[in-house]
């Protein structure tokens, strides 16, 4: 799935490099020659379906190869020019030269390559098809939420072009997804999903300068509930809240999910500005999923001596029934989770309950899976990492996509674009055998209905898209209307040109047209965090 994703936008860049791998001119005279040739070229050789072949001769629309590990028929292979009018050729001097319309604009006899076959649809071999390793590098980890296995872990596109294993090597910046941990905090600060934050300009004076973040729509849309915060990837409101409850608690609750080792405690790292690692984000992840207790990841599940007796077992629970021979048929185990609780159960399903909020109405809402998933996007500054880490009952698994030189992706870059399409990929298979279900309400709690944009209770036959069932502490008694708003300390200028409650959860492309404050008629896209610089990240 990583790999796909990868090349989809590798391929979107319209730009061939090729290997930059050639053969002598001499060595393409014979089927032999060529063969020992290229069997002592260096190119990736673990990418399934893709074989190196070198260039035999140009001819006036294709390109005649010679492939590794396929025998040669009485016609030869052939690259047609329809295989190559999506790229252009990067030059010497760093330039692109013109659209490709022939094989012989992107490729030159003794070019090493890279293909595939390409198919019909009714599984017939169609043509032979360029590829190429794509320049943008990415990770992908997965791992089950109660026993800490890892059931999956791609550190790259391949590890013979490169064996640095970017899930747990590559330290980047995690955006927006860092917010759920900040909003863990707060709930267990007093805060509750109905508490009112204000979502209003910010600027702060620091050394460097005018610090003044923004929302990923550059807009504001004052009083807000804390849900939406999150459904919509509200920068100004993160750092309210982080300014309320201190950054000193944030970075407490980020070091006892093990996301950093030691995180500073400056407020642009509520937006996910210090770097870390994708293996840290998921097993932290994994925490909000099964309930708030610790989990940690592993590669060794059990090691045995030769006679069969455990000398190390990483799932530290106990079983009370697993050795019970008279076990009722149907009967499920009891296991005695003995597990240190990082979060408050109550803390772990309200937050739960938001990111699949997140899925459902936000910056992941393109997944589409059978079972309830939960899950937060991730965007930097000009879009020079994008990622997106998501749960099932029973699964977690992250992805994040970025170059390994940090540069921005482009205008279009988003976690919603880039890695939400590899998640789905990745869990429509994985549910098919692991599963998943409704997430697990703790006790100690109760429903209630709000208004999801005013934060507002309602009775409870209440219904509609703004409508939602929250869940709150038993003894805790929401603080209701913008009495209760929490500012952080920074206040809200008079005039400014607020958004409407719900507007912005519109279409991106198309756009809502709608009337604001000042009886202006503004366009408002449809995802409060798809805008111009950032999907939720730093500024």
């Amino acid at each position: 799935a990583l790999r796909e994703g990868l090349e989809k936008y590798d391929r979107n860049q319209g730009v061939w490099r090729g290997t930059g791998k050639t053969i002598p001119a001499e060595a393409l005279g014979s089927e032999a020659a060529w063969r020992e040739a290229l069997a002592g070229i260096e190119v990736p050789r673990d990418v399934p379906a893709w074989f190196p072949a070198v260039v035999l001769e140009v001819g006036d629309a294709s390109a005649r190869v010679g492939i590794e590990g396929v025998a040669e028929d009485e016609d030869g292979h052939f690259i047609p020019a329809e295989d190559v009018t999506w790229a252009r050729k990067r030059l010497d001097d760093g330039g692109l030269g013109r659209k490709a319309q022939v094989a012989g604009d992107l490729v030159s006899a003794g070019d090493v390559v890279l293909v595939r076959a390409v198919t019909n649809d009714d599984g017939t071999f169609a043509r032979w098809s360029l590829r190429q390793v794509p320049e943008v590098q990415g990770a992908f980890m997965a791992m089950d939420v109660n026993t800490g296995r890892v059931l999956a872990m791609q550190g790259g596109f391949s590890y013979q072009d490169s064996v640095f294993n970017r899930t747990t090597q590559a330290t980047r910046q995690p955006g927006s997804s860092f917010k759920p941990f900040v909003y863990a905090a707060a709930l267990d600060s007093g805060f509750t999903p109905a508490t009112i934050v204000v979502d209003a300009p910010i600027e702060i004076d620091t050394p460097q300068g005018l610090w003044t973040p923004k929302n990923a729509s550059n807009k504001f849309y004052g009083p807000t509930p804390l849900r939406t915060g999150i459904e919509q990837s509200r920068n100004l409101m993160t750092v309210r809240i982080a300014q309320e409850i201190t950054m000193q608690t944030v970075a407490g609750y980020a070091e006892r999910f093990g996301v950093y080792d030691r995180m500073g405690p400056f407020l642009a790292n509520a937006l996910g500005a210090q770097e870390t690692t994708l293996f840290k984000m998921v097993a932290a992840y994994a925490m909000f999923a099964n309930g708030g207790e610790r989990v940690e990841p592993t590669l060794v599940d059990r090691v045995q001596d030769r006679y069969g007796k455990t000398i190390y077992r990483h799932d530290q629970r106990i079983c009370e029934d697993c050795a019970d021979p008279n076990l009722p048929r149907g009967a499920g185990v009891r296991v005695d989770s003995n597990r240190e609780r990082v979060m408050n159960a109550v803390t772990a399903y309200q937050l739960t309950s938001m990111m699949e909020g997140v899925v459902t109405r936000g910056s992941a809402s393109r997944l589409d899976l059978p079972v309830p998933i939960a899950g937060k996007t991730g965007t930097t500054n000009d879009a020079k990492d994008v990622w997106f880490i998501g749960y099932s009952s029973n699964i977690v698994a992250g992805c994040y996509i970025g170059f390994d030189q940090p540069r921005t992706l482009g205008e279009s870059a988003f976690g919603g674009t880039l890695c939400v399409p590899v998640f789905q990929d990745f869990m429509e298979d994985a549910i098919k055998k692991f599963g998943g279900g409704e997430f697990a309400v703790p006790p100690g709690g109760y429903f209630m209905k709000i208004d999801r944009f005013s934060g507002q209770p309602l009775p409870d036959d209440a219904t509609g898209d703004n409508v939602i069932a929250e869940y709150f502490r038993e003894g805790e008694d929401p603080m209701w209307g913008l009495g209760a708003a929490v500012d952080g300390g920074f206040a809200m200028g008079e005039n400014l040109p607020l958004f409407a409650y719900g507007e912005g959860e519109g279409g991106a492309d198309s756009g809502t047209a709608i009337t604001n404050s000042e009886g202006e008629t503004v366009v408002v896209p449809k995802k409060a965090d798809f805008g111009t610089v950032s999907s939720g990240g730093l500024y």
